[in-house]
């Protein structure tokens, strides 16, 4: 997996409280931006499924019909 340095800002305690506790904070981070991102894409997927959501379709009543022979 390729990785890329990027910068952001902490408060200053939450920093030294972090590295006091042996925190990783890179790896914190990391975890917290991945975290964001499932997120994020599931509240996205949720709003497309809510404004467009599936609706029965007899073609496919019909497929597993036929392939249930």
């Amino acid at each position: 997996m390729a990785t890329t340095r990027t910068t952001f800002t902490l408060d200053e305690d939450l920093a030294r409280r972090a590295r006091r506790l042996g925190i990783n904070l890179s790896k914190a981070a990391r975890d917290g931006v991945a975290e964001a991102v499932r997120h994020a894409t599931a509240m996205a997927d949720r709003a497309a499924y809510q404004r467009s959501p599936e609706r029965p379709d007899d073609f496919w009543d019909d497929a597993e019909a036929w392939g249930a022979r």
